[in-house]
């Protein structure tokens, strides 16, 4: 329980830090005594670092103005300005300033020893989301994995490598693109199932996912839910709508719940120690409440006009003089900022779920 709370400083210490409230040789010293040993990725775009940059798909994010905001404006493969929050959570625990992507060819080994994702934007629960894009799902995901294993081993051996698999994080963040590429926008899965189906189809798959990563090693989980789908720019243009458009706001709220009914069961069934991480409600607030944490626009992202581009529709464009201000980056992504309140703002989510 207490590497549970590690992980969960560790989503805060950022902003903290801003305020002063938090030494972060302090944490660090929390994370060494209770042996956190790295950080496991697993997802779509939120938290992918640019595995994409390998596939021959057309959802990547490596060139500008993605990674304006990032360390020498190197556009990575992040669908951002800058960092996403798992960066940020890495660099909290002392591991690295950016988790590096498993497909990255400048992948050094000791990258192996402070965290890696397997993340493929475009993905999600639902294989054929993945298979739509071109994209890694998360059986391919988890088939790195193993591979990963292979190499860690050969780098400190077998029992050493278990050890640090089996005090690792674990992040599972994904689930947006079912419901907008593969539901709404492409419609074949609609066609299959109504919203409460495939909300349920999708938990279940959720599951099988969380059991093989438990058959490969995990035993502590962060998994994160889906934003308000109806405030993305995207949607909201789609649907000829300035505000938030609220079936879809819904349906993601349901969805988010049916997630926490099921990691109920993943702790009493499989003895993983699981987080939930609530950014439905984090992006809601910042929406509503922009003034809160220093936004001014909250309708659109910053790239281009920001109510319709995002991935290489957003190659090249101008953008807003200061992401900080932005909730979004472009018209489905957060920006650095917003990941950074994600990560501060996840500290009582999570320990509301963790400890109770």
């Amino acid at each position: 329980m207490k590497l549970v709370l590690v992980t969960i400083l560790a989503l805060s210490v950022v902003p903290l830090l801003l305020a002063g409230t938090l030494d972060i040789h302090q944490l660090r010293m929390l994370a060494a005594k209770n042996n956190v040993t790295c950080i496991f990725v697993f997802g779509d775009s939120s938290v992918d670092p640019g595995n994409n940059n390998r596939l021959r798909t057309t959802f990547k994010g490596n060139f500008p103005p993605y990674g304006k905001d990032f360390p020498n404006g190197l556009p990575t493969g992040r669908f951002s300005d800058g960092r996403l929050a798992t960066d940020f959570i890495a660099e909290a625990a002392g591991f690295t300033k950016a988790i590096p992507a498993f497909l990255d060819p400048k992948l050094k080994r000791e990258d192996l020893l402070h965290g890696i994702s397997f993340a493929s934007a475009a993905s999600g629960y639902d294989d054929l989301t993945a298979n739509l894009s071109s994209v890694l799902p998360v059986s391919k995901q988890l088939e790195y994995f193993k591979h990963y294993k292979i190499h860690l081993r050969q780098l400190v051996g077998v029992k050493r490598a278990e050890e640090i698999v089996t005090t690792a994080i674990f992040i599972l963040s994904m689930g947006t693109n079912d419901f907008l590429q593969n539901y709404y926008l492409e419609t074949i899965r609609a066609k299959q199932y109504n919203v409460e189906e495939y909300q349920n189809y999708l938990v279940s798959r959720m599951y099988e996912d969380i059991k093989e990563m438990h058959r490969l090693g995990a035993r502590r989980l962060v998994v994160v839910g889906v934003p308000p789908l109806g405030c993305l720019p995207l949607m909201k243009t789609l649907m000829d709508q300035t505000t938030c458009v609220e079936s879809y706001n819904k349906v993601a709220f349901s969805f988010n719940s049916k997630i926490q009914e099921k990691l109920h069961i993943v702790r009493r069934v499989l003895g993983i120690r699981n987080g939930y991480l609530d950014i439905y409600t984090m992006i809601a607030d910042a929406v509503n409440n922009p003034k809160k944490y220093g936004f001014t626009e909250t309708t659109k992202g910053c790239c281009g006009s920001g109510i319709l581009e995002y991935g290489l529709s957003c190659k090249g464009m101008t953008t807003c003089a200061d992401p900080s201000k932005y909730v979004f980056w472009d018209a489905v992504h957060p920006t650095q900022r917003m990941y950074q309140i994600i990560a501060d703002e996840g500290l009582q989510a999570l320990n509301r779920y963790v400890f109770s």
